[in-house]
């Protein structure tokens, strides 16, 4: 456990952020790793492992409500010194988790080929979708365990233990993905199959030596079967936390799959250019995230221990930090965007497309900068409500003016592009309004509790 409500919040940041960095830098590869090998097979297999990866913020909507629900409530028990609450919380969580592997596997039987034939060009992307989603499936449920264990010990302030381990796991599927993709050294090529199985073998290992981790070292969080007895009140403690979380990437999930629906008129290339810069803004992203995903434990401790001034310290750092990188990977895609899509890609018409969005949606890099800033002290001080409102606001938007311009006689791709940038700056706006009003309210009242305990005293 690391007690967060002494010391220099920037310290805490920055000594929290490197850690988480190299973990989500670590789950990007995985998708980097296999977009540069299938990327070898041509524009076809490009889109349907690029659409096939839209899944994954289904999935991701589903654990981040555990992901946030759980990592939240540990850092306000740890912030209390309630271990008992604590052990709870993990094994709730993980219960929860082997409810919606099963949940998530019907669905997967059920829709998954509607699903692709819905969004697919043509039948050769449909094939790569198909055969990619089927065999990514099992790295797809790990997740589900995985994000409960991992969420658990950022919430007490543990993360280098677990960035080493996925790193281990990334070297892995590095090693898998060529073998199984090519054939190399065994001659079975089996294609968008083998980058899937790769994720999915070198996830599986990550997940039993994360297990082995808690069995031989973490004394503070353990699990116990009489704590994994279903307890109806901490199951929804932690969905109502995480829900608002895990409706933003349901949202994003509905974006991405409108995108794909609306670019599905055109050619394979215009899905795997979208699919190629939509996985390098994620991978310039990362450090941004580390910060967003570091902050809400810290202010979470020091608001659960009733250190008002640094909970406003902790938004202070965490929105100048969150939106000066952004600024600086704006300046670096205006410069360069093309530098980081060649080794993708040989095909010049995937390389403009995703050249073209890139160009286009660096500009709204610094409000979403703040936008995530601002989710993470929702999630913080225990209501992330706010947080799915602004971005409810933002798909409405854009769905609603992409549907129509693209009914339009001379719709064009760029205008996917010019309407996505302008509503992110609408959601920063009401991100800021919304933050604004809960911490009056919540920190406001914590102060008064304050002064009323005392004056009783």
């Amino acid at each position: 456990m690391k007690d967060l409500t002494q010391g220099p919040i920037y310290k805490h940041l920055i000594s929290m952020s490197v850690p988480i960095l190299f973990g989500m830098f670590v789950q990007t590869l995985y998708f980097l790793i296999d977009l540069y090998f299938v990327g070898q097979l041509g524009d076809a297999a490009l889109a349907g492992v690029s659409s096939a990866g839209v899944l994954f913020f289904f999935v991701m909507a589903l654990t981040q409500v555990l992901n946030v629900g759980v990592g939240t409530l540990v850092s306000h028990a740890v912030g209390k010194k309630d271990k008992q609450e604590a052990r709870l919380l993990l094994s709730q969580g993980l219960l929860i988790s082997a409810i919606c592997i099963s949940v998530l596997l019907i669905m997967a039987l059920a829709g998954g080929r509607w699903y692709f034939t819905s969004i697919a060009p043509d039948k050769d992307t449909l094939v790569a979708s198909l055969t990619y989603f089927y065999w990514f499936l099992p790295a797809l449920f790990i997740q589900f365990p995985l994000t409960v264990l991992l969420a658990a010990l950022r919430g007490a302030g543990v993360v280098k233990q677990p960035m080493l381990i996925n790193m281990f796991a990334l070297a892995l599927n590095a090693i898998l993905s060529p073998i199984l993709i090519t054939g190399w050294g065994f001659g079975i090529e089996m294609g968008v199959a083998g980058a899937a199985l790769a994720s999915s073998i070198s996830t599986g290992i990550g997940l039993v030596l994360i297990w082995v981790y808690f069995n031989m070292r973490e004394s503070y969080l353990t699990v116990s079967l009489s704590c994994c007895i279903p307890c109806l009140k901490t199951i929804k403690k932690i969905i109502n936390l995480g829900l608002p979380a895990g409706g933003e990437f349901l949202l994003t999930f509905i974006y991405m799959s409108l995108i794909y629906w609306v670019l599905s008129d055109f050619d394979a290339s215009a899905q795997a250019g979208f699919g190629l810069g939509a996985r390098i803004m994620q991978a310039l992203f990362l450090p941004v995230l580390a910060v967003a995903f570091a902050a809400p434990a810290i202010a979470g401790q020091n608001f659960a221990a009733g250190n008002t001034k640094r909970v406003y310290q902790t938004y202070y750092q965490s929105a100048l930090l969150t939106c000066g990188l952004m600024l600086l990977i704006n300046i670096v895609c205006v410069l360069n965007v093309e530098a980081f899509l060649a080794p993708f890609s040989k095909d010049s018409n995937v390389i403009d497309v995703a050249s073209i969005f890139l160009g286009y949606v660096c500009f709204n890099f610094v409000p979403a900068g703040y936008v995530l800033a601002a989710s993470g002290m929702f999630q913080a001080m225990g209501n992330a409500w706010p947080a799915l409102i602004s971005s409810a606001v933002r798909l409405s938007l854009f769905a609603a003016s992409v549907i129509f311009v693209a009914s339009q006689a001379d719709f064009s791709i760029e205008q996917i592009w010019v309407i996505s940038m302008a509503t992110v700056y609408i959601q920063a706006i009401i991100s800021f309004y919304l933050l604004r009003r809960e911490l009056n309210k919540k920190l406001n009242q914590s102060t008064s509790e304050e002064l009323a305990q005392v004056q009783t005293s």
